[in-house]
């Protein structure tokens, strides 16, 4: 255990560094998604990837993947991102608690090897299963293994994320990663509570959907222009006592502590300003969290479900990382004995469904490389919160800080 604690501390600044790239990748996302459309996608995920990638570059290539990651060494990113492995993912199979499972992949074309180095961080740090497969004349073939691979890793909610004719005969290397989650809620909703109310679009429509209710105490704050709301998961051994207050508190020693947070803007269509905000300002998620559970007045938030799926390379080069997809840069670390590999898609896809008892979700990064260019890869007040209009949802573990997930809800009503 003091093991963990020494871990948390000595990465404070690395974990500051992940929740501020999270929310980078979420300013760029949300308010440039041309569809205006619920999106779900799992920061933690890109960023494994995007840390094997560093592991396996050098010059200008590493230069910007260390600076887009807000890392000094690669060796701070290994043993940051090895460690959630063994941290935040432990005993991720236990029935009594969180279900949380993250494995790595990587397929290599037959004619080729890794890079010592970089095969001894893929085996030990990322403990990456390696397989290889016949790209120059079976690719079609291996981008079916690989999606087979992420569906079972995923149990069964990523499907398809390579579509057809994503990998070629040029194709030598694939990274992959998936991610899956599952948790009960700590207090879980009453079913028979549920009651449709109208949920208001951005465009000023309103659409009716089911809402979950409760009553009693919430972790609830309110700042300026929105409100941010913490709904626990029940972890494996946890234990709960008065907090003086009127509510509970609960601790969980030995265990990883997950819980979602749903930042509610104001206005009802204040929720680009907020967008912008949470990634614009340095430290935002650690100094918004609701630390006290007070009494609420109303108190609904909507049932939802849905995927969202998105091509990263064009949205990458656009915040400043394009030299992993350039060929006079590239990737010269990965593989031994031979020309510089470049990346050319990174496929990422996630799911979640939110209902009385709890959440389900999951997502995975894809990653191709080809020879010479591509790799792919509160005070004591009644408090109202009724998320009626489109808001910010996270999936985080409390005690090191990590981001699994981050969404918006624009519509409840659609999948």
């Amino acid at each position: 255990m003091a093991q963990d604690h020494e871990f948390i501390k000595d990465t404070k600044q690395s974990r500051d560094g992940q929740s501020d790239v999270s929310l980078t990748l979420a300013k760029h996302l949300l308010l440039n998604d041309d569809k205006k459309s619920n999106l779900i996608f799992s920061p933690i995920s890109i960023q494994i990837a995007l840390s094997l990638l560093a592991a396996g570059s050098s010059g200008q290539t590493l230069d910007q993947l260390l600076t887009f990651l807000k890392a000094k060494t690669t060796d701070e990113l290994n043993y940051l991102y090895s460690h959630v492995v063994d941290l935040v993912f432990v005993d991720g199979s236990l029935a009594n608690g969180p279900c949380l499972s993250l494995a790595n992949g990587v397929w290599l074309d037959k004619s080729s090897s890794l890079n010592p180095r970089f095969k001894h961080v893929v085996d030990n740090l990322y403990k990456a299963a390696c397989h290889q497969v016949d790209f120059r004349n079976k690719f079609e073939e291996a981008r079916l293994l690989v999606n087979s691979w992420v569906e079972k890793e995923t149990n069964g909610l990523v499907r398809k994320i390579l579509p057809p004719k994503s990998l070629s005969s040029s194709t030598m290397l694939v990274l992959a990663n998936a991610l899956y989650f599952k948790a009960e809620w700590m207090e879980m909703f009453d079913p028979d509570d549920t009651k449709d109310y109208d949920f208001y679009l951005l465009n000023g429509d309103s659409v009716k959907v089911p809402f979950m209710r409760m009553r009693g105490h919430q972790y609830i704050s309110v700042f300026d222009g929105f409100k941010a709301l913490k709904l626990p998961y029940a972890p494996v051994d946890w234990t709960q006592k008065p907090n003086g207050k009127g509510g509970w508190t609960y601790s969980c020693d030995k265990k990883p502590i997950f819980s979602m947070y749903i930042f509610l803007p104001d206005a009802k269509d204040g929720l680009p300003a907020l967008v912008e905000k949470a990634g614009s300002e340095s430290g935002f998620l650690d100094r918004h969290i609701p630390s006290e559970s007070v009494l609420v007045g109303q108190f609904r938030i909507p049932k939802f479900k849905f995927e969202y799926k998105i091509e990263l390379s064009e949205a990458l080069k656009t915040i400043g990382l394009d030299s992993p997809f350039d060929p006079e840069e590239g990737l010269r670390e990965m593989v031994a004995h031979g020309a510089p590999l470049i990346v050319s898609k990174i496929y990422h896809k996630a799911f979640i469904e939110v209902n009385e008892e709890g959440t389900v979700a999951a997502a995975a990064t894809v990653v191709e490389e080809q020879l010479g260019f591509s790799l792919t890869e509160i005070k004591k007040v009644m408090i109202d919160f009724v998320a009626d209009h489109p808001f910010l949802v996270f999936i985080r573990e409390d005690k090191t800080g990590m981001v699994l997930f981050i969404g918006q809800v624009l519509d409840p009503s659609t999948t």
